[in-house]
């Protein structure tokens, strides 16, 4: 029998995975699941992974809100939704300026996506932030109150933090139930990662004593070489319960999509990128709240 050419190849086993991801079915969550994204190193694949999950998320019939927490508004451009000077989002949501139902925008992607938009302004949101009581709760209390106000029922949150441990970023772990560390498959990818794992620890015996570690996602994978599969072996040695079986390739299609304001899901729906994100959503959707 004559050995298909590696792209043939490829091409089969895609299909054969969307063929799988399309008979899943998902259960809504009985509450909304929250998830702060966070790395404290930059060019990991934080934003991308937040709103790429959201979008296979959505794709799959779940209610799904993006909170653009970066005053760079990166996850905003991805979801196709204007974060100008003159659009109200993140920051009037945090000082308490207007309730979060009003200010949440619907993505170009689908109804089911919905980005809660950060601005320019945010920049300067953590000065502000530091006079005002309570100041560690402000995005917990805006999103509590919008569960109970919006009659859009929402089943996931993915907060797309700064890559900094600022008050917005401990706001992000405050908010949220679970954090989702995306790991590059790089050289120095376990840099920090203490660092980042006493500030969690230090904000669950402070502030908020429901925030875990529960979702690790492994970026920027180049199977063809051998420190990339060393990445991958030695995050699952560690942390074996919270990595993801599913693994996000380095892709030109993936670092393209956002510059069309778009998610890979909706530019390249057939790309291997496109498929691990979605198999990713689907992991995180069966592993259940905190589990």
């Amino acid at each position: 029998m004559t050995e298909q050419p590696p792209l043939a190849a490829e091409i089969v086993t895609n299909q054969q995975r969307l063929k799988k991801i399309e008979a899943t079915e998902l259960t809504h969550p009985s509450s909304p699941r929250i998830f702060a994204v966070t790395n404290q190193k930059g060019g990991v694949g934080k934003t991308t992974s937040a709103v790429n999950i959201a979008a296979a998320l959505a794709s799959k019939g779940m209610r799904v809100l993006v909170v653009d927490l970066d005053p760079q508004g990166n996850a905003s451009t991805a979801l196709g939704v204007e974060h100008h000077g003159d659009v109200e989002g993140t920051y009037e949501a945090i000082i308490g300026a207007k309730p979060l139902k009003d200010l949440v925008k619907v993505s170009t992607f689908s109804e089911n996506l919905l980005c809660l938009p950060a601005t320019l302004n945010l920049a300067g949101a953590e000065i502000e932030m530091v006079s005002i009581p309570s100041r560690e709760f402000l995005l917990k209390n805006a999103l509590s109150e919008f569960f109970t106000t919006s009659e859009q029922g929402i089943d996931y949150v993915f907060i797309d933090s700064p890559p900094s441990l600022g008050l917005l970023t401990i706001n992000a772990f405050v908010a949220a139930d679970d954090v989702l560390l995306p790991i590059q498959c790089e050289y120095y990818a376990l840099e920090g990662l203490s660092q980042l794992m006493n500030n969690i620890q230090r904000i669950k015996q402070h502030l908020n004593p429901d925030l875990e570690l529960s979702t690790i996602l492994l970026t920027m994978h180049d199977g063809r070489t051998n420190l990339s599969n060393q990445v991958v072996d030695e995050v699952r040695k560690h942390f074996p319960q919270q990595t993801l079986s599913a693994i996000i390739p380095r892709s030109v299609r993936i670092s393209e999509a956002p510059s069309y304001s778009q998610t890979i899901i909706s530019y390249d729906p057939q790309s291997s990128g496109s498929i691990a994100y979605l198999e990713a959503a689907l992991e995180i959707a069966a592993k259940g709240k905190n589990s």
